[in-house]
């Protein structure tokens, strides 16, 4: 079979507009009948949320901190078998990484897939610069094939011009399209970027209008011109990620609505592969749990959905019930939310699961933000005392008030800020909760525990 060709999208920093170019050419190549296969560099929900939208099945997670180079060439080798296209979407700025040396950027995931490089580059107020701006792209790293630029956010003929002369008479590289300052806000911003999919009321028009803006705006056939196959795993490493056992004995629901959006495919993969059936849930819906054997809750936006979460008093005493009965329930970062008795917003209070005796609020700055490393010190329903376990942190969430010592927490932060006092992992009976997001591909510990759990809950 052949390798499909493929491309990674760029920018300086946030806010470049390359989710607006690949969310575009997606859809674009989408409604031409193409079969793409998108990813994105992490960590990542909400983006990754609207490229499978775009492309009509799963975005998968490329991120090098959490995941082994191998495990990364596996799933992209994978994930986009069989497909026409491959779309990986960047993380900030190119050369942006956990050191100051670019240690898990874009740049660097770019070299290990063996891909070009369509740089995505904001031009408010500026025209010359530009192609400075593109030229020491080139030459910090000449390892990267930056073989396209995408102009955005330009205001006139003339800004266009400019710019465009300008970045190919001293870089070399074509300029592939030139979008447009929007005059829709056609992607609401929110403190972790844009709004989810889950709570954009018309998700269809968004993508006609991306689509639109990328087909009018981009020479499409010369970014396909550009784009090139990818690395392919070492033979003597080859691992399966896909093949999930016939048979599924356990149940486990997940949380899927409104407030609860933040889940990786791997993660899902990874408890199918052990076993299991998922059984999509809505908190704001659904009226009380269904026959389940464990319950996973991922992160969201649990806070932009309070009034209606606290409103369905019946589910949510159904959520406790479980817990006090032993399920086994692994909840993240919003997850961890639900399960306290309130959250205070803007002085009024709504009452949640009450699994835990903490009161939460919500900051205007950030709480904690980036990738974290745990390690499991104390006893815990899911990872054996002594694993350690990379992941990250997003969240503006405060805790008002809460019942407990930083003590009884069971992960130790060896980078991060965890839940108090360097400290994450809140257990109640079979219940692990706490504010990192894991990934399961590296951390397969995680669907190991969780799912041995729901069995002895399942054949208690």
């Amino acid at each position: 079979m052949n390798k499909p060709k493929g491309i990674v999208i760029a920018g300086l920093s946030g806010g470049s507009g390359k989710s607006v170019v690949s969310v575009g050419l997606t859809a674009v190549w989408k409604k031409a009948g193409k079969s793409i296969a998108p990813f994105k560099k992490g960590p990542d929900y909400i983006d990754a949320g609207w490229l499978q939208l775009a492309a009509g099945r799963d975005c998968y997670n490329l991120d090098p901190y959490l995941v082994s180079e191998d495990l990364i060439l596996a799933s992209f080798d994978q994930r986009g078998s069989g497909s026409d296209l491959v779309v990986v979407e960047g993380n900030r700025g190119l050369f942006d990484g956990v050191t100051a040396k670019g240690g898990f950027s874009t740049a660097e995931l770019a070299l290990t897939l063996e891909l070009p490089i369509l740089l995505v580059v904001n031009c408010t107020k500026t025209t010359r610069t530009v192609a400075a701006m593109v030229l020491g792209c080139m030459n910090f790293d000449e390892r990267i094939n930056l073989c396209g630029v995408i102009i955005n956010h330009v205001a006139t003929s003339r800004q266009s011009s400019i710019i465009t002369e300008a970045v190919e008479y001293y870089t070399g590289v074509d300029v592939l399209g030139v979008m447009p300052r929007m005059k829709q806000d056609i992607f609401p911003m929110r403190h972790l970027g844009m709004i989810p999919h889950q709570e954009y009321e018309d998700c269809s028009s968004a993508l006609e209008f991306l689509a639109k803006s990328a087909r009018e705006n981009i020479d499409i056939p010369k970014v396909e011109a550009i784009m090139t196959p990818g690395a392919s795993p070492a033979n003597d490493s080859i691992i399966d990620l896909m093949t999930v056992p016939a048979v599924r004995d356990v149940r486990v629901g997940i949380l899927q609505d409104a407030a609860f959006q933040f889940y990786y495919p791997e993660n899902m993969i990874a408890l199918e592969r052990q076993g299991v059936e998922l059984v999509p849930i809505n908190a704001i819906k659904d009226n009380e749990l269904p026959d389940i054997d464990g319950l996973y809750i991922g992160g969201g936006f649990p806070e932009t959905s309070a009034r209606e979460l606290s409103a369905n008093e019946r589910f949510r005493r159904s959520v406790r019930h479980a817990a006090d009965s032993g399920m086994p329930l692994y909840a993240e970062c919003g997850g961890l939310i639900y399960l306290a008795s309130s959250i205070v917003l803007d002085d009024e209070e709504f009452p949640l699961a009450d699994v835990f005796p903490i009161r939460f609020g919500m900051s205007s700055k950030p709480q904690a933000h980036g990738y974290s490393i745990f390690s499991s010190h104390k006893s815990n329903p899911f990872y054996p005392v002594g694993t350690r376990v990379k992941g990250h942190e997003f969240r503006y969430s405060t805790i008002l008030d809460w019942q407990g010592r930083p003590e009884e927490l069971t992960l130790k932060m060896e980078r991060g800020t965890g839940f108090m006092d360097g400290r994450d992992g809140l257990c109640y009976k079979n219940v692990l909760a706490l504010y990192t997001h894991v990934h399961a591909e590296g951390t397969p510990e995680w669907a190991v525990g969780f799912v041995s759990k729901c069995r002895e809950y399942r054949d208690y």
